[in-house]
């Protein structure tokens, strides 16, 4: 069987990270969605997404093809009915569609023309964006369990303080050194040639992906995730850093989420709670409005190739979009609209050209190419985001 993910409606709600990836390419726990879905069905998938990220993330059709709406979460239950599904028929929860059996698999699906096949146990799917970190603690075991079943974590060094060290799970090539690690109130992954280095505090669930590292005297707790490749430092407490982005020095970040290629600048810190303690507001792209989270602890969402200079500082709920720049002094508002340039004081548009530049300079240096795919996306979400930029 050939199997698709598709953006389905949760594209505009996942905004600004779905700019540069489709909704599956979220990471959440210690996976993305996508990587989520191949363990479980054993088998390479692709996707059905925009058109403009279409050739960095192509559509793989086949005769007979199952379409899986890509903010669903796998589990056993869910993939032992996806598995059942046959051609024409649609697996529904609560009246909306998880996945359904297609022979044209790029036709727009009409509920109509199949046969409801009613799920009845419980799903995790992706709604908003701070579903992101607020329910990444969940998504962390889950992947803890899946990745780590049957198998044995390499020795972790002597060196090391470690509370409930059966709860710890270290991959080969990865090293921890003189740091206290404890997974009491959840699991601790290293990911393959990972790194901790000495004097950090990491208390679980915490999830460090391969190639990751936490730089001397990190302070971390969870459920955090640190993408692979990325560099933190500083105090982190529950949230989501996509691959290749650095928080690599002191200050705070907290219930946020960070897309990739993103750095935050030393002693840069956000809120994640108002001073009346009220519940927080963010940005919603679809409603172009500030919309309700129900959350007291909302920090920050950032989205990809994004950045801070030194000791920028961010309200409770703020929202940055792809390609921004932003520096001090005084808090900046709390949506900064995508090719933005600028801090408290204002902001001017951040030419494409200049921050092609400076995203190719950054993937050098991480031994990645910026190259002509990775240039229309960018150029693609400039031109959608124009009508934000009103300065």
């Amino acid at each position: 069987m050939n199997y698709i993910l598709s953006d389905g409606d949760y594209r505009k709600a996942m905004l600004p990270f779905t700019f540069t990836r489709p909704v599956a390419e979220i990471r959440i726990g210690i996976l993305t969605v996508k990587e989520k879905w191949e363990k479980w069905l054993k088998t390479q998938v692709s996707f059905r997404t925009e058109e403009y990220l279409s050739v960095k993330f192509p559509l793989i059709t086949a005769d007979e093809n199952i379409v899986i709406i890509g903010n669903v979460l796998p589990d056993a239950p869910i993939v032992e009915q996806i598995k059942r599904l046959d051609m024409g028929q649609a697996l529904v929860y609560n009246d909306e569609v998880m996945a359904y059996g297609t022979n044209e698999p790029e036709k727009p699906f009409n509920m109509d023309e199949y046969e409801k096949v009613a799920y009845k146990g419980d799903v995790f799917a992706l709604k908003n964006t701070w579903d992101i970190f607020s329910r990444n603690g969940e998504a962390l075991e889950a992947d803890f369990k899946l990745l780590t079943q049957g198998r044995k974590s390499v020795p972790i060094s002597d060196t090391n303080k470690l509370i409930h060290p059966e709860r710890i799970f270290m991959e080969e090539g990865a090293s921890v050194e003189h740091s206290i690690l404890n997974a009491t109130n959840g699991s601790i992954y290293i990911g393959k040639n990972a790194e901790i280095w000495e004097g950090s505090l990491i208390r679980g669930g915490f999830a460090l992906c391969d190639h990751a590292i936490v730089k001397m005297g990190g302070k971390i707790y969870g459920p955090t995730t640190v993408g692979p490749y990325g560099k933190v430092c500083g105090e982190i407490n529950n949230s989501v850093i996509f691959g290749h982005s650095s928080k690599g020095h002191e200050g705070y970040l907290g219930n946020s989420v960070l897309g990739e290629w993103c750095n935050i600048g030393a002693d840069s810190n956000n809120s994640n709670l108002k001073n009346n303690y009220a519940k927080v507001r963010l940005w919603n792209y679809a409603t172009e409005s500030f919309d309700r989270t129900g959350l007291q602890f909302c920090g920050l969402m950032m989205g990809d190739h994004s950045k801070t200079a030194i000791n920028t500082m961010f309200n409770t709920g703020t929202v940055i979009g792809v390609n921004s720049n932003i520096y001090t002094p005084g808090f900046p508002r709390n949506f900064i609209p995508s090719f933005s340039w600028g801090g408290a004081s204002g902001f001017k548009e951040y030419h494409p050209k200049k921050a092609f530049e400076a995203a190719r300079v950054m993937m050098a240096r991480r031994g990645k190419e910026f190259n002509k795919v990775e240039e229309d996306i960018l150029q693609k979400v400039f031109e959608l985001t124009q009508k934000w930029r009103k300065y």
